[in-house]
């Protein structure tokens, strides 16, 4: 317990247990929506449209974030579109991290003609603008959960490949490979044992990062209308309807926004914080 404290006093630890607190707030509201939710997020209510929050004139008790022009329960509309958003990042950060660091381990480790072929296919890809890309497969592919899950990964594993490379071939220059190699090790055993542990915390803070990521691209697709449904409660989807009448109904723009700005800080923020903490050559 003295260390959780001594560790919290530190600014990188309070960062780190601030993020982390966060994110499991987050968590636990999607997992509980169905239980934490005060309504329906799809249920409309056009005699309760644009109730304001519970600490202004006019609120209505049981609409504590108020309601959207449509008569809609922000509050259950935002647990419900945190379901999406961690849905999101979880699978589509997992995929791209290990497409992209796996490619990127056997270019900065074997060189030669793949990581010729592998850095190549990486600045072609990173040649086309990322969301255009994004808007450009999810029209080909159709919208859904799914789709966007797919035009995340497809854009975003040449960002794991490109740093995860640099830092393998750095990491493959250390004398203890050269020592795991002299001893009859494999080049493959060498790879997972000696270079893959070193390179993990710099893996982690980019899978972190990757989330945040993948939380804003799924609400830029909302705001455009090429997510899921648009009766489906999203943030970014909230956001586009809060910003067309953001003079008479401001918390429709403003707390979506909020819990969007929050949650990509704090991905942010867990991966430098669990980076430094695990980085054995800071250690």
């Amino acid at each position: 317990m003295r260390d959780a404290r001594a560790d919290i006093r530190r600014p990188l630890g309070a960062r780190l247990w601030l993020s982390g607190g966060w994110l499991t707030l987050l968590v636990l509201g999607a997992l509980l929506a169905p239980l934490l939710a005060p309504h329906d997020p799809l249920a409309q209510d056009l005699f309760a449209g644009r109730l304001p929050p519970f600490w202004q004139d006019g609120a209505q008790r049981g609409y504590p974030l108020g309601t959207d022009s449509l008569g809609r329960d922000v509050l259950s509309r935002m647990l419900y579109g945190a379901r999406l958003a961690l849905v999101v990042a979880l699978v589509a950060g997992t995929l791209t991290c290990l497409i992209g660091a796996t490619l990127g381990l056997i270019a900065g480790y074997y060189r030669g003609w793949a990581d010729i072929i592998i850095s190549r296919i990486v600045d072609i890809w990173m040649a086309f603008p990322p969301v255009l890309f994004a808007i450009l497969l999810i029209a080909v592919l159709g919208t859904g959960l799914t789709s966007i899950i797919i035009a995340i990964v497809v854009i975003d594993w040449t960002r794991f490949a490109r740093v995860v490379r640099a830092e393998a071939m750095t990491q493959s220059a250390m004398d203890y490979v050269a020592s795991a190699q002299v001893s009859g090790r494999g080049h493959f055993s060498t790879m997972l044992t000696e270079i893959l542990p070193n390179v993990l915390p710099t893996i982690l803070a980019l899978l972190t990062l990757e989330m945040g990521i993948a939380v804003i691209v799924e609400a830029i697709l909302s705001f455009v209308n090429l997510s899921i449904s648009t009766d489906s409660p999203t943030w970014g989807g909230m956001i586009a309807e809060g910003r067309t009448s953001v003079h008479q109904a401001w918390w429709v723009l403003v707390f979506p926004l909020i819990a969007l700005f929050l949650t990509v800080l704090s991905f942010s923020q867990l991966g430098e914080g669990l980076k430094d903490r695990f980085d054995p050559v800071l250690r």
